[in-house]
């Protein structure tokens, strides 16, 4: 049975009046000759401008409370992490933390690149606060729940970005933290690490750690915290039950919203590189290239790769997000060719979707390439690419989701013919 901690009274993280200004320097030249040009000008020399990433904020968030911040690029969520972390200081205001803190904020941050897996998590979990004694007795468990075997003993100058997530994660949720702060790092790696992820934040969450969540999923958001704070501008705008505050911060998009928060920030990426996506596009039913489909048509995903070097048993996956949150759909879950070897240099695979029935709307399309036996990541592209669905304008778009049904008409008979024919039947012959 889970051992509960005890709940102090006082809040666990609280923010008074708390404010961040960034300094921009207007005189930052680029070249030898920028400086030389600038000093001949007549236009102010050496002011500075300034950002406000966060503005006069104030709230509490009580012990083993798991809350979500929510919000578009650049309202000020990670600033905010950020500070509570102590990693930057407020500008005005004052942040009070109470207990043990962990924080996942930066995919590698606190590692030594030239250090293995097994001494970083020496030196991480001591910075965290434990003792040689507790970091011997907790070694095994941090990286039996990382999956990471021997690479544990390979420096961490080599790994991949999930690998870097593993170890992050496995060690940050090991230190038993009054307080854990993540910040979106969970969309690197595979779904089955993901997966675990969360129901290990679940537990710590239902064992009273304090826990602040940053992310972009949705669905996540919902399941994991009770709480939600919708963040913009560097201000809290509402705050409250995840029941009440998440339907009111979706309802605040539309589609040119997401479009623009997409064109903002480049697709993540990342994985080894031994094989590589070089081009991804969809296909209509003739073969031709378009990125405008109407519900019901046949799609095929056309993934271009390049190996630099043959490999045995890679896996080629496909997810489908809906307005870049919501994870819709994964078609056939994915080719995986276990006894089989890509060859050096280039090659094509197709995803062929005979019946598109995702109701009209906007989609990334997440792929990926990993190795079926030890889950190594070769290329990952997150949500990069976009899939437009139109209305089929014989339906008329209406419905959220195309269900093939079969219709049909069966004849009843009338009651007074059921009644007769009862009473026929007890008529001895």
């Amino acid at each position: 049975m889970t051992e509960q901690k005890t709940m102090p009274t006082d809040p666990a993280i609280r923010f008074k009046d708390v404010s961040k200004r960034f300094k921009i320097n207007a005189d930052q030249s680029d070249s030898v000759l920028d400086t030389i040009i600038s000093s001949f000008s007549r236009s102010k020399q050496g002011e500075d401008h300034y950002l406000w990433a966060v503005g006069e904020t104030t709230f509490d968030i009580l012990p083993g409370e798991c809350v979500g911040l929510v919000g578009r690029n650049g309202s000020g969520k990670s600033t905010m992490l950020k500070l509570a972390a102590g990693i930057i200081r407020p500008t005005t205001g004052r942040v009070e933390i109470r207990g043990r803190l962990s924080a996942l904020l930066e995919l590698g941050a606190g590692f030594h690149p030239e250090l293995t897996g097994r001494e970083n998590i020496s030196l991480n979990a001591s910075i965290l606060g434990l003792n040689n004694a507790e970091i011997a007795q907790k070694y095994d468990d941090i990286v039996k729940f990382s999956e990471l075997g021997e690479f544990v003993n390979m420096p961490v100058k080599h790994y991949s970005s999930g690998m870097y997530m593993r170890l992050g994660f496995s060690v940050a949720v090991h230190v038993n933290p009054d307080v854990l702060l993540i910040d979106e790092i969970l969309a690197v790696g595979d779904q089955s690490f993901q997966d675990k992820c969360i129901k290990r934040l679940h537990n710590l969450r239902d064992e009273g750690t304090t826990v602040v969540f940053v992310s972009h999923n949705l669905e996540t958001v919902r399941s994991l915290c009770s709480r939600i704070m919708w963040i913009d501008s560097g201000r809290s705008i509402a705050d409250g039950p995840s029941d009440e505050v998440l339907p009111q911060y979706v309802e605040s998009f539309t589609s040119q919203d997401v479009e623009a928060e997409r064109a903002t920030v480049l697709p993540q990426r990342w994985g080894s590189g031994q094989i590589e996506f070089t081009n991804l596009q969809l296909l209509n039913g003739v073969g031709e290239v378009q990125e405008q489909f109407v519900s019901g048509d046949s799609v095929t995903v056309e993934m271009h790769i390049q190996a630099k070097q043959p490999v045995r048993s890679p896996e080629f996956s496909l997810s489908f997000y809906r307005d870049n949150t919501t994870n819709i759909t994964d078609p056939e879950s994915c080719l995986r060719m276990t006894e089989s070897k890509i060859a050096s240099g280039p090659s094509i695979i197709r995803c062929h979707i005979e019946r598109l029935t995702l109701p009209p709307a906007d989609y990334y399309i997440s792929a990926d390439i990993h190795n079926v036996e030890n889950d190594r990541v070769y290329d990952h592209h997150e949500k990069a690419y976009l899939l437009k669905v139109l209305p089929d304008p014989e339906r008329g778009g209406k419905g959220h989701l195309d269900l093939p049904a079969k219709w049909e008409s069966v004849p009843q008979e009338s009651p007074a013919a059921t009644k007769d024919e009862g009473v026929s039947s007890q008529q001895p012959g």
